[in-house]
């Protein structure tokens, strides 16, 4: 069986599991648009704007 992919409404990452594992928050949705994917976070322009710190898959907006 497979999981949906949910989005952490504190960091925006897409996360299958109960527990979002770079901020361990657990409030998530279902409701978001846009896609980034960040490989590294260190030299990244985009992931410096967007606030995002680790590789993965992230959001542009959640609601």
């Amino acid at each position: 069986m497979t999981t949906k992919e949910k989005v952490c409404r504190n960091c925006k990452r897409f996360v299958r599991e109960s527990v979002c594992p770079v901020c361990r928050q657990s409030n998530f949705s279902r409701s978001w648009k846009g896609i980034v994917f960040v490989n590294d976070p260190n030299g990244s322009e985009i992931a410096e704007s967007l606030n995002i710190k680790a590789p993965g898959k992230y959001c542009l907006w959640v609601k």
